[in-house]
């Protein structure tokens, strides 16, 4: 052992020896910004080959789902929109079968969030493009089991907001000054003591746009479904929108 230990020692003073008067210079690191704009030519082989696959692809993002009577934007309610109405809608719908096929449980709410809402549509035929227009981010649905202690915290988080999230499932009556006067899910008050199935998407129940009441439910379910796929198989299997902006959250 002590023949080992006294190689090494040896070895590592060499080493040490063999550095002393060798110099260490900084290497210099050069960078040039590259725009990438129309300035740059394309490669015609690149081209050629990419096309059929871009010819496919817009292909399946423009072909005609649905039919949308009127144009349909953001900002056309104070805090409820028919847009947003249509999004929380159809998470309703399209989730709520199979968390119950799932759970032997439905779903009692819908809450999305209004900056989650990309972009309006237009009047006239509904794509996929529209979808991914409306809806580009991965985000997933989930459904939180939450308490009535919490869906309180949710109405007072909707105060402070003032500002028109998507919601179905629940109506929400607050005064001028955006206070809630009345609140019920699927037509009755909120117990405390009793828990309530949200649906919402992965980013706001791990605290996005600051819901913060989403984060540690009691329980937290996958339904493994993106928001933008269940817009997409909803826009499928109808044939016009129907949606308008009603008496689900307002000022009175």
């Amino acid at each position: 052992m002590r023949k080992i230990r006294l190689s090494f020692y040896l070895l590592l003073s060499a080493i040490i020896l063999s550095c002393k008067g060798n110099s260490v210079e900084t290497a210099e690191i050069k960078a040039q910004r590259i725009a990438i704009d129309e300035n740059i030519e394309a490669d015609p082989e690149i081209e050629e080959f990419v096309a059929p696959f871009k010819e496919h692809l817009n292909k399946t993002l423009d072909s005609t789902l649905a039919y949308n009577p009127k144009d349909m934007v953001k900002s056309d309610g104070d805090l409820n929109t028919a847009i947003g109405n249509l999004m929380a809608d159809i998470v309703m719908e399209q989730a709520n079968p199979i968390f119950k096929s799932r759970t032997a449980n439905e779903i009692d709410m819908v809450l999305l969030n209004y900056g989650g809402i990309r972009s309006g549509l237009n009047k006239g035929n509904i794509s996929t493009r529209s979808a991914y227009a409306l809806m580009p981010f991965e985000n997933e649905i989930v459904v939180t089991e939450l308490s009535g202690e919490k869906i309180n915290e949710m109405l007072s988080y909707l105060e402070r907001a003032k500002t028109a999230h998507p919601v179905s499932g629940i109506q929400i009556e607050m005064d001028q000054n955006y206070n809630v006067n009345r609140a019920e899910i699927k037509g009755k008050k909120i117990d405390e003591d009793k828990t309530y199935f949200v649906a919402t998407s992965d980013y706001l129940q791990q605290g996005g746009d600051n819901m913060n009441f989403l984060k540690d439910p009691v329980e937290l379910y996958k339904v493994d479904y993106k928001l933008r796929n269940a817009i997409i198989d909803y826009f499928k299997k109808i044939d016009t929108l129907k949606v308008e902006k009603d008496n689900r959250f307002i000022r009175k």
